[in-house]
């Protein structure tokens, strides 16, 4: 038994955290506490229509949302096309400043395997809802979506690792009176003879493309029917830095070719010419072409291009991009 205190001006501290008292030093509030979010600002400058595209975002509530502004504005200063979009695991929104228009979209799990998404654009008052389910794993699925009024039957969309298959109805003139029809519309890959074989139906054309690949050569022959239309590209690697791309069209007999040469991660060349236009042009971009300005030396990448016409040298262009990324 514990004796007691005798100094009676004696007062026991207030218990700690861990002991389910209150934080000292604000109380309660530093529960409600919240930093300031951080702030990732883009602008992208493009010479060919002197127009800035920006960028501002930040995360929300603990990373539970994102928020971000994008708008474009001339060399004048004129702010046009001006977007806001909320995103979040389950919901987005983006909304048109200028038209005061929204469209909203959300997905979520009802049970394991069986996933809703749907679609509305606030203005045009019209949308879609999907169901996605698990037939025998991700692998399998199928997708039923309908357009929000109905306009018809929904549309089924099987997936499976081979490709995919669309059954859809459409509405089709026949003398001159509407008339809806089922079309089908899938694609199909194969592994055929160290290759890739790839069958496209749709709207009635079928693509068959073959693509053949390997360290160093790549060849993909295609036809479009019934068009007959036949083209081939083929690439060839030199090195790890240097690569040959040659694409020609038969029903048309033009052709283009493209030359890249790396210089390290965050810098490369490239030359081609399109006959179809001749057009020849040569560019360089400093900071990974194909990657995020995020990891781009000093967060920028910047892009020079020359263009020149064949028999019109005077009419020769030189054209720059730059974007640029700040984390404040």
């Amino acid at each position: 038994m514990a004796e007691p205190n005798p100094d009676p001006q004696y007062s026991p501290p207030p218990p700690s955290v861990a002991d389910g008292g209150i934080p000292s030093g604000g109380g309660w509030g530093g529960f409600l506490k919240m930093d300031r979010p951080k702030l990732r600002v883009t602008s992208e400058y493009d010479s060919e229509s002197s127009v800035f595209f920006n960028k501002i975002s930040c995360k929300l509530l603990d990373n539970l949302m994102k928020l971000k502004l994008s708008f474009q504005n001339s060399s004048k200063g004129e702010v046009s096309e001006p977007q806001v979009f909320l995103t979040s695991k389950f919901f987005s929104l983006q909304y048109d400043v200028v038209e005061n228009d929204a469209l909203l979209k959300s997905s979520f799990e009802i049970i394991p395997g069986l996933q809703f998404r749907s679609a509305h654009e606030v203005k045009a008052r019209q949308g879609e809802v999907a169901l996605v389910k698990d037939l025998a794993g991700p692998a399998y699925q199928l997708q039923l979506s309908s357009a929000v009024p109905s306009t018809g039957l929904p549309r089924a969309t099987l997936k499976f690792p081979l490709g995919e298959v669309t059954l859809e109805e459409k509405e089709e003139e026949v003398e001159e009176e509407p008339k809806r029809a089922l079309s089908v519309n899938g694609i199909i890959k194969s592994h055929i003879l160290n290759g890739v074989c790839t069958a496209q139906y749709s709207e009635e054309n079928l693509d068959l493309r073959y693509a053949f690949k390997d360290e160093q050569l790549t060849f993909i022959p295609s036809i479009s029917l019934p068009s007959n239309a036949v083209s081939c590209a083929f690439k060839r690697r030199f090195s790890p830095s240097d690569k040959l791309s040659y694409l020609y069209h038969f029903d048309t007999n033009n052709w283009s070719t493209v030359y890249k040469h790396n210089v390290g991660k965050d810098c490369k060349f490239k030359a081609g010419y399109d006959a179809g236009v001749q057009l020849g042009w040569a560019s360089i971009w400093v900071g990974d072409e194909e990657g995020k300005t995020k990891t781009a030396p000093v967060k920028m990448k910047v892009q020079v291009m020359l263009q020149v016409h064949q028999g019109d040298i005077n009419s020769s262009a030189l054209m720059f991009r730059v974007k640029k990324r700040w984390d404040i």
